[in-house]
C-alpha cells in the first residue's frame, strides 16, 4: 500500500537529510565542548607552565641604588591563577655592594613569615614580632630564626636589576621554595 505523495526517492532524500543534520549537530556539540573546556585545560596546565618559566622581573636601575646600604624596593608582578590575572605588589631588600654585585633578600622573616625592617642606627635587620636579628649579609645574629635571610636570584642587564620572585617555607632550617 503506497501513500499518496510518497515516493521511495523522497524517503531516501529525507533519511540523507536527517543523517546530515545529526552529523552537523554532532560537530557543533564537539566544538562547543572543546571551547568550554579551554579554561579548564588552562587551569590544569597554566600554573605549572608559569612556575617552570620563572619570569624575571625588572625592579630597579642599578645607578639609582646607593652602595653599601639596604634599600627597600617595591615592584609589581603579574600573577596568574588558572585564567584569572592579578597584579600583585611585592617588596624586597636590595644591597648594592658594587655596580656588578648585588644581594636581594626576600622581605619575609624565615622564622614565622613576618616582615622585618632595617634599623639604620644599629646597622642590622630586625623582625619586630619575635626579636630575630640579622646582619647586613643576612646571617642570624640573635633570636629564634632557624636560618639566614632568604636571597632571591638576581640578574643585571643593561644597567637594570632583574629578580626572580620566590616564596620560601618559614620555620625550617633549610631554604625550601614554595610553588
Amino acid at each position: 500500500m503506497e501513500q499518496e505523495g510518497y515516493t521511495p526517492e523522497a524517503g531516501q532524500e529525507d533519511t540523507t537529510r536527517r543523517r546530515f543534520l545529526k552529523w552537523l549537530l554532532g560537530i557543533i556539540a564537539a566544538v562547543n565542548v572543546f571551547i568550554a573546556g579551554i579554561p579548564f585545560l588552562r587551569s590544569l596546565a597554566g600554573p605549572a607552565a608559569k612556575a617552570r618559566s620563572g619570569d624575571w622581573l625588572k625592579v630597579a636601575s642599578i645607578s639609582s641604588l646607593p652602595e653599601g646600604r639596604p634599600v627597600a624596593i617595591r615592584f609589581m608582578a603579574e600573577r596568574q591563577d588558572a585564567y584569572i590575572h592579578n597584579t600583585v605588589l611585592h617588596s624586597a631588600w636590595v644591597i648594592k655592594h658594587s655596580p656588578d654585585e648585588i644581594t636581594v633578600f626576600s622581605p619575609v622573616c624565615p622564622h614565622l613569615g613576618c616582615y622585618y625592617q632595617w634599623d639604620q642606627r644599629l646597622g642590622r635587620f630586625e623582625c619586630p614580632c619575635h626579636a630575630s636579628v640579622f646582619a647586613l649579609d643576612g646571617k642570624v645574629l640573635g633570636g629564634p630564626a632557624p636560618r639566614p635571610l632568604d636571597t632571591l636570584q638576581t640578574r643585571i642587564d643593561n644597567g637594570n636589576l632583574f629578580i626572580k620572585w620566590e616564596r620560601f617555607q618559614v620555620g625550617t632550617p633549610s631554604k625550601v621554595t614554595i610553588a
